[in-house]
């Protein structure tokens, strides 16, 4: 196979020269990565850029640069990690539209940071919360799955489209082993909750977090505590749901009521269960995928929005499992 491709050179000129720059970045930071990334040869002199390299790193950069330009007239702030996303997206794909994806604003927290998806399966993950009552997110940590999830509930609450916010996750060890840690119940499983704590302190400020919690808009609590409930009005998120039983999704889909949206979460890579106790999330993934009014979406490695090193990690473990699980040749 001849993967030799023909070289290339185009310009590329901007029509404001202001955005150019903004595009650029500091000490032209923007076009070194663009570069860095798609391995094409880019200058930039006054609003034009000189793009050189084969047809296919050219063509991918001036995607890139094109369409982050757009965003940029449009009002939206990039930063270095959008160029990062923006290349990872349109490197899978070139006929996406970043607009499309990255201006779909979500919230807009406490500190004036805008919540945005950064990928399709973002914007698919966005799109089905808004449109089902049950939506379920499965894939690698990284992807947003719960910060996701965690903004569109406090957004509703915000528009009043709910009137509470409903936070839980399994506590796998809620058993035995919880009896050694000390405090009551509450502070037993506190570390196991402390994740949705974090997440929803960075949508809104520690005071008022605290005093929607003080007023029961609020709730953040184990899985067991949903038993015997009928949640209506309400945004319920269930995090790390590949550690829970069947038994325990089977309760926690049961308790939605009326005007009630819940958001389902987990790795079915990365259940605590032990071996001889089959994860709810994957039963669930079995037994529901298809029914009417009930969405999954699935995230994979390309999705991470972390550092590009958890990217890596994911891939390196991916690979490890599947040269375990092949048949061994003799």
């Amino acid at each position: 196979m001849n993967n030799y491709q023909e070289n290339a050179s185009e310009e590329l000129t901007f029509a404001d020269a202001h955005v150019a720059n903004e595009l650029y970045g500091v000490h032209n930071c923007n076009l070194k990565r663009v570069a860095e990334a798609t391995g094409a040869n880019i200058a930039a002199r006054g609003n034009t850029v000189f793009l050189k390299g084969d047809t296919i790193a050219t063509e991918l950069a001036r995607n890139i640069l094109s369409q982050l330009y757009g965003l940029i007239k449009d009002g939206y702030p990039v930063y270095a990690k959008d160029v990062e996303y923006a290349t990872n997206v349109l490197s899978r794909d070139s006929g996406v539209n970043l607009k499309n994806i990255f201006m779909d604003t979500v919230y807009v927290t406490s500190k004036k940071s805008t919540i945005t998806p950064k990928n399709p399966n973002q914007k698919e993950y966005i799109d089905a919360m808004r449109h089902f009552d049950i939506s379920f997110g499965i894939g690698p940590a990284g992807t947003g799955k719960t910060y996701l999830a965690m903004a569109m509930a406090v957004a509703a609450l915000a528009k009043k489209k709910v009137s509470r916010i409903i936070l839980t996750r399994p506590a796998v060890e809620a058993g035995e082993a919880l009896g050694f840690l000390p405090g009551d119940l509450a502070e037993k499983v506190n570390p196991y909750l402390r994740p949705l704590y974090d997440a929803l302190h960075d949508m809104m400020s520690f005071e008022k977090a605290s005093n929607l919690i003080q007023q029961d808009m609020i709730e953040v609590a184990p899985l067991a505590f949903m038993r015997g409930r009928t949640l209506n009005d309400s945004f319920i998120i269930l995090d790390e749901a590949q550690n829970s039983t069947t038994e325990q999704m089977k309760m926690f889909l049961t308790r939605i009521g009326f005007n009630s949206k819940a958001v389902v979460t987990g790795d079915i890579t990365q259940s605590d269960l032990p071996s001889n106790r089959p994860s709810g999330l994957i039963e669930a993934k079995k037994l529901l995928y298809g029914i009417d009014g009930i969405k999954f979406v699935f995230f994979t490695r390309h999705d991470v929005v972390r550092h590009r090193l958890v990217q890596k990690i994911i891939n390196a473990y991916e690979k490890h499992e599947a040269q375990k699980n092949s048949p061994a040749v003799t």
